[in-house]
């Protein structure tokens, strides 16, 4: 199946002066949301994000799929996205319409495969805290997002990585660089 091209997620770029997101709906979880939540295994046969949409959360949290809205955010505690190394779980919100996950901390391979395919992780230590069904807006250039009116400090996203999620993932992002001349000497 072919991939769903990702539009640029330019409403969280860094670049932009005090540009932010607004008004994205949370969709809160607690800690240790590993990928089995967030994609059954037994759809793991699906590569087209918008097919893997209809099954996020499925047996989680059934509700999302048919309340997600596009520019919704996921919020988790810590440890989100831990369990495999598919990048199926990014993938599914992605057809969902997420753009973006904030949680305490990402398991590893999580954090770098929505890197990949577009999605942005963002580290808020107070992340737990944000109750399901808020109002929030991120504002990376300032380091914060706001929920329901309160600020949250969130880690500094790094130039290099938010150029990877404005090109739409790293095979996007791959594909614009310039050749660079090697030397074989």
């Amino acid at each position: 199946m072919a991939m769903k091209k990702m539009a640029p997620v330019k409403s969280v770029r860094i670049r932009e002066a005090g540009a932010a997101s607004q008004n994205m709906r949370a969709w809160t979880f607690g800690d240790n949301i590993d990928t089995d939540a967030i994609i059954p295994g037994r759809f793991l046969t699906i590569n087209n994000p918008d097919e893997l949409a209809k099954h996020a959360f499925e047996g989680t949290r059934d509700e999302f799929v048919k309340n997600v809205k596009e520019g919704d955010v996921i919020v988790g505690g810590r440890n989100f996205g831990c369990g495999s190394s598919r990048e199926h779980a990014p993938l599914a919100l992605i057809g969902a319409g997420v753009k973006v996950v904030v949680a305490r901390s990402f398991a590893r391979i999580f954090f770098r495969n929505s890197i990949n395919v577009g999605v942005l992780p963002v580290i808020c230590p107070d992340a737990d805290t944000i109750a399901d069904g808020a109002k929030v807006s991120l504002n990376i250039s300032e380091g914060y997002l706001e929920a329901d009116g309160k600020k949250y400090a969130i880690e500094p996203v790094p130039v290099f990585m938010q150029g990877i999620i404005d090109a739409g993932g790293l095979v996007e992002y791959a594909r614009n660089l310039k050749e660079v001349p090697v030397c074989t000497r």
